[in-house]
């Protein structure tokens, strides 16, 4: 709406300076005299030219006087059409508020028709029902009434029974009399019935508390010739293994001895070897086969010596010596000088 009034007014402004450009011309044209300009002189032709155009500068000043003037009156309306829509629109708002403000009355006013008459549903279906309610008690009354008047012969008995007694005020004295005896008489005999039926569960679980019992029984004296047996063969492996390890302990025994003579005796061996041909070594008496590889070294040192000393005897030919009994590196000894080269 605001663009399209913006429009109009710019239209209609561009409209009404081409109508005053076209009324200043013809002004202009009406006002100036047509001369001659060939019998005129110069300075005169000057001179009209300079009132013309002071005419026309003064009917422009008018006109833009009268342009300003017409601005300050369209901004003027320009700001009441601005106030004029605020207006319409906080008019626009409160009727929207107002409008929404009636709807929800609306709405109420029909939330509240719609309860009110879903309360008159229920009313009247609640007067419908106490109708049938009351139909029904009325009938039920004229059922009682009709058994009390076909009960009033025992009614009468009753009086009887309780004159001849003596022993109660009134009839509903002695019928509650004999309905607690009754209902004492009912409980006893449910009491009764109840503990029969205990008595025969106890029967019963101490029959099934018996045969679990003897199925238990049965199972650990099973369970108990099992471990027996078990035990008789664990102590069956007892006294096999004590006995292999008995044996186990005299073959060690036997066997550590042999292994003390035998180093025993590389050791006499080695000694006696290395100090018949003097040999430095730096071997330990612990070291078992290191002192086998020296005797190994002085017996081959000794046959190469004999069979340098007796070259053309096959008899005296070196043997043939294994070869060293360790297989690991040989220690680092001390200088030593071998037989055949002494």
């Amino acid at each position: 709406m605001a663009l399209d009034l913006e429009e109009y007014l710019r239209t209609a402004f561009r409209d009404k300076l081409q109508l005053q450009h076209d009324e200043l011309h013809e002004t202009h044209s009406r006002t100036v005299p047509a001369w001659d300009a060939t019998a005129l002189l110069p300075s005169t032709r000057l001179l009209l030219k300079r009132r013309e155009v002071v005419e026309a500068e003064r009917a422009l000043q008018s006109r833009r006087e009268e342009f300003r003037q017409r601005m300050e009156r369209l901004v003027q309306r320009w700001q009441q059409l601005g106030q004029r829509e605020e207006q319409l629109r906080d008019v626009t708002l409160k009727f929207n508020t107002f409008l929404k403000a009636s709807s929800a009355r609306q709405e109420r006013a029909l939330q509240r028709a719609a309860k009110e008459r879903a309360r008159a549903a229920g009313q009247g279906a609640k007067a419908a029902r106490l109708h049938q309610e009351l139909e029904g008690l009325l009938r039920r009354r004229e059922r009682l009434a009709q058994r009390l008047r076909s009960l009033r012969g025992f009614g009468d008995y009753l009086q009887g029974v309780l004159a001849r007694m003596g022993q109660f005020q009134d009839v509903p004295a002695m019928l509650a009399h004999f309905g607690a005896l009754a209902g004492a008489r009912a409980a006893l005999a449910q009491q009764a019935e109840a503990g029969q039926e205990r008595l025969a569960q106890g029967w019963a679980q101490l029959r099934q508390y018996q045969e679990e019992a003897g199925s238990e029984l049965l199972r650990t004296n099973d369970e108990l010739a099992q471990l027996r047996a078990q035990l008789e063969a664990a102590r069956h492996d007892v006294l096999q293994g004590e006995s292999h390890w008995a044996h186990v302990q005299g073959t060690a025994a036997q066997k550590t001895l042999l292994l003390g003579q035998v180093k025993l005796a590389v050791l006499n061996l080695f000694q006696l070897a290395t100090t018949r041909l003097e040999v430095l070594t730096d071997v330990a008496l612990e070291d078992t086969e290191a002192q086998l590889d020296t005797v190994l070294l002085c017996m081959q040192d000794l046959a190469a010596i004999c069979a340098n000393l007796h070259p053309r005897e096959p008899r005296l030919r070196p043997p043939r010596l294994p070869a060293a009994t360790s297989t690991l590196p040989m220690r680092p000894r001390g200088a030593r000088v071998s037989l055949s080269q002494e």
